[in-house]
């Protein structure tokens, strides 16, 4: 009877045993294939097969970011199965049990070697120390010698003092020599046991030296609950954030006066640090920030009263939008090359740009690069190019001659709105030359942009004060002030341009100081600022003048700042 309830109860522990077994989890690993970059933050996409038998099966899938943002997590499958649970977790694999500790045998019998040699250097050094004590006693004693040292009874014989010069000479010499010998010894013996130390402490830190930290860090796992009914195979899909990464616009901005086109190539700098490399993924660029605020913020009641009975502690309601956040900007070139054997070799190379699709959504814009790219994760910047777009441009010089004689190619270019631009530098080059460097901020601007290309050389203008027109006198109790300036602009170039000269007359908000245009021709006056405009078409080698003055009426008593 005894038998039997052993049996039944080793039976039941086996039926346990399987139905442990029969939950096991399963570890697969993950491939990435595309990534969405944000202005700040990434989406990361990883692709994982699963094999589960019927029943709940944890699946563990590893290769994924440390830098997840756990609330993004997002799992789809394929397959005859139901997804009951995903979560993320840390995996901490635990170190291997050392069957034997010991040292290997080789290495136990040097380390023997070597001790036993330390012990026979430790006492050749004590017997040479010994000597070199027993010599330094004879100096000692022959130096402390009256007869040496002349004191005491001395017979001042010639011929003994020079009896015991010479024994002193001689044996002094011999002692030192037996001294240097020693210690050349002492030296020798003393670095061979270092060296023998250090090749001991290497032995015996054999194991130390063979262990590998990293094989016990912790591993990232995205960890999937499947049910399923009976066996099942499929994909997992799954994506998320990471903070760690993101792009940053850069712009070069190619110019032809002759064509009156404007080249705009887009590009993005892109930077991530999200713990794992991207190796030929599918890159997309996105405008959007995941990490900013989206909700619509709110008013509340506003109540106004006397200033004077306002409480102190009256809390006040604010509304405040929190911004992207500015990343530091640098470039480095990736490139790729497509090979086709069917392509003639002269006709021309295709462009990363052909490469890219725009998809407009309700509040971004996304572009979807069709080249696979990578990107290791050491926060450097990666040049890609997203769009490489012609416009149609008209071209005009403006001159502001008060503030700076030199006139300024600017480039008027309208309907950029379908480029989906963002606030960043551009690179500007005109003509085939590099000329310097602007700002495109689109969120300030109206139906047109304006481009300033850098100054044109082959214009001049002059602002000449006119001292004989130019008065200052008393009428009874007011200071009348006239000033008389002539505007002189020669173009030098081959072909004809259009100059946009602005200068501007002063304002004020004082009603005793007035202020009078005495001449300004057929200057356009732009309202609410005082700004005047003269637009000329100057042929090539044309030369125009023309003048500008004012008055200006105030109290004599009082200074203006004119």
């Amino acid at each position: 009877m005894i038998a039997m309830k052993k049996l039944f109860a080793f039976v039941g522990c086996m039926l346990l045993a399987g139905s442990a077994f029969s939950n096991d989890k399963d570890v697969i690993k993950s491939s990435l294939n595309e990534v969405t970059v944000y202005s700040q933050g990434a989406q990361m996409k990883h692709l994982a097969s699963y094999s589960v038998k019927s029943g709940i099966t944890e699946v563990n899938i590893e290769g994924i970011s440390a830098n997840i943002d756990v609330k993004s997590l997002q799992v789809k499958a394929t397959g005859n199965v139901v997804i009951i649970d995903t979560k993320y977790t840390l995996f901490y694999p635990q170190p291997e049990n050392a069957v034997n500790q010991g040292l290997p045998a080789k290495i136990v019998k040097d380390m023997a070697a070597i001790q036993d040699s330390l012990e026979i250097l430790n006492f050749d050094l004590q017997e040479l120390r010994d000597e070199i004590g027993i010599y330094q006693a004879a100096k000692n004693i022959i130096s402390m010698n009256g007869a040496i040292k002349g004191t005491g009874k001395v017979n001042d014989s010639i011929q003994l003092l020079k009896q015991t010069v010479e024994y002193y000479t001689a044996k002094m010499n011999e002692i030192n020599k037996k001294l240097l010998t020693l210690e050349k010894k002492i030296k020798e013996k003393s670095k061979l046991q270092q060296r023998l130390q250090s090749r001991y402490a290497d032995l015996e830190n054999y194991q130390n030296q063979n262990y590998n930290p990293k094989k016990y860090e912790p591993i990232p796992r995205v960890v999937v609950t499947l049910s399923a009914n009976e066996a099942a195979t499929g994909k997992i899909n799954f994506s998320y954030l990471v903070a760690t990464a993101g792009w940053t616009p850069l712009y070069d901005i190619r110019s032809d006066s002759q064509t009156g086109k404007i080249s705009l190539t887009y590009k993005a700098q892109v930077f991530q640090s999200s713990g794992m490399d991207w190796d030929n993924v599918k890159l997309n660029i996105s405008t959007n920030n995941p990490f900013v605020n989206k909700t619509k913020p709110e008013l509340n009641a506003w109540y106004i009263d006397y200033y004077a009975y306002k409480q102190k502690n009256l809390e006040l309601n604010e509304v405040a939008a929190r911004g992207a956040r500015n990343i530091p900007q640098a470039a480095f070139n990736q490139g790729y090359f497509l090979n086709d054997k069917k392509l003639v070799e002269d006709q021309p190379a295709l462009e990363a740009d052909q490469f890219t699709t725009v998809v407009h959504q309700l509040i971004a814009a996304e572009f979807k690069i069709d080249l696979p790219y990578s990107i290791k994760s050491n926060n450097e910047k990666n040049l890609v190019l997203i769009k490489n777009s012609e416009l149609n441009t008209t071209f005009k010089y403006y001159a502001v001659p008060k503030v700076d004689p030199g006139v300024y190619l600017v480039a008027q270019m309208t309907k950029l709105d379908e480029l989906q631009l963002v606030p960043a530098s551009a690179n500007i080059f005109f003509d085939g030359s590099y000329i310097g460097e602007t700002y495109i901020d689109p969120t300030s601007m109206d139906d047109t942009l304006n481009l300033s290309l850098g100054k044109d050389p082959n214009i001049v203008v002059k602002r000449t004060l006119l001292k004989q027109k130019s008065k200052d006198k008393i009428i009874q109790d007011k200071r009348e002030r006239i000033f008389a300036y002539q505007f002189e602009i020669q173009n030098n170039k081959s072909t004809s341009v259009q100059v946009i000269v602005q200068d501007q007359l002063p304002m004020t908000t004082n009603a005793d100081i007035t202020i009078e245009a005495t001449e300004k021709g057929n200057a356009r006056e732009i309202p609410g600022n005082g700004i005047l405009e003269w637009e000329y078409k100057l042929k090539a080698g044309e030369n125009r003048k023309w003048e500008f003055g004012y008055k200006v009426k105030h109290p004599k008593d009082q200074q203006i700042n004119l």
